[in-house]
């Protein structure tokens, strides 16, 4: 696990499930643009979430790739889920553009609806084939060009799969918010 304090923001990356991260006001889901259940984080938060989540999505979708939407935690130990569609690398473009604006974009709606917590997985790294390095630093330059603007937002972390996963956050963190 690895953390670092920027201003007034706690920043964490540690390995675990995105699903099972009670004090966080929001988890993050890595979604697909009809935010339908699906495979891989998705699937695991709509299973832990329980039908109501799928139900309150429905009226939501679809949404383009670097755009969030917030819902209801349902049966998650958090408040709020908030979607991002990540770009799917090399498909989707501006790639990098895009994914830095899912952690803009999930910022920007947990700091207006009054959150101090977000905790997110490694967008798009997946199935969506981003490569975890690139996707890892700019996800964080993305968050540090965020901090200046958040007010309420004073936790914000890495809930990721795989210990090659946490390395290479860890990583990134060090070299981008030193």
């Amino acid at each position: 696990m690895a953390s670092r304090t920027v201003g007034a923001v706690l920043l964490e990356c540690f390995e675990g499930d995105i699903t099972r991260q009670p004090g966080f006001d929001a988890i993050v889901n890595a979604a697909n643009a009809e935010l339908e259940p699906g495979g891989g984080v998705a699937g695991a938060i709509h299973r832990a979430a329980g039908p109501g989540l799928e139900a309150e999505c429905r009226p939501l979708a679809p949404i383009a790739p670097g755009q969030a939407v917030i819902t209801g935690g349902h049966k998650l130990p958090n408040p709020h889920v908030i979607h991002c569609l990540g770009p799917v690398y090399g498909v989707d473009v501006p790639s990098d553009r895009l994914l830095a604006n899912c952690y803009r974009q999930a910022l920007e709606l947990a700091e207006s609806r009054g959150l101090g917590s977000v905790c997110f997985p490694a967008i798009s790294t997946g199935v969506f084939a981003y490569p975890m390095e690139e996707a890892a630093r700019v996800a964080l330059q993305a968050i540090g060009e965020t901090l200046p603007r958040l007010r309420h937002v004073k936790r914000i972390a890495f809930a990721l799969h795989g210990e090659r996963a946490l390395r290479v956050h860890e990583a990134a963190l060090a070299a981008v918010l030193p």
